[in-house]
């Protein structure tokens, strides 16, 4: 059974930074792609960044790229967001997701299995 657990998030100030982790156990992910999304009050899950578990290949959204960093560390089988700049568009509750195969998506009904998410809440 596939789980992802997410743990990280938090309140931090407009500016600051926040590494969120997601731990992936079950299987094997070497044939998965790895995503964050995340959703605001009112609005509609959106993509934030990818990984391809082997290889490494990423992907950002536009509106994160330049501050936020996706990373895995095979041996601990999870992987990392770390934010930086952040701001207060940024909040959101964050998602890990998994998607079998190496073509990365964008789209939310892309992913196979979802962790519960957490809060990142930035204020100003």
């Amino acid at each position: 059974q596939v789980q992802l657990v997410e743990s990280g998030g938090g309140l931090v100030q407009a500016g600051g930074s926040v590494r969120l982790s997601c731990a992936a156990s079950g299987r094997s992910f070497s044939s998965y792609t790895m995503g964050w999304l995340r959703q605001a009050p009112g609005k509609e899950r959106e993509f934030v960044a990818a990984i391809r578990w082997i290889g490494g290949g990423t992907y950002y959204a536009d509106s994160v790229t330049g501050r936020f960093t996706i990373s895995r560390d095979n041996a601990k089988n999870t992987v990392y967001l770390q934010m930086n700049s952040l701001k207060p568009g940024d909040t959101a509750v964050y998602y890990c997701a998994a998607r079998l195969g190496l073509l990365t998506t964008r789209r939310s009904d892309g992913y196979d299995y979802w962790g519960q998410g957490t809060q990142v809440t930035v204020s100003s």
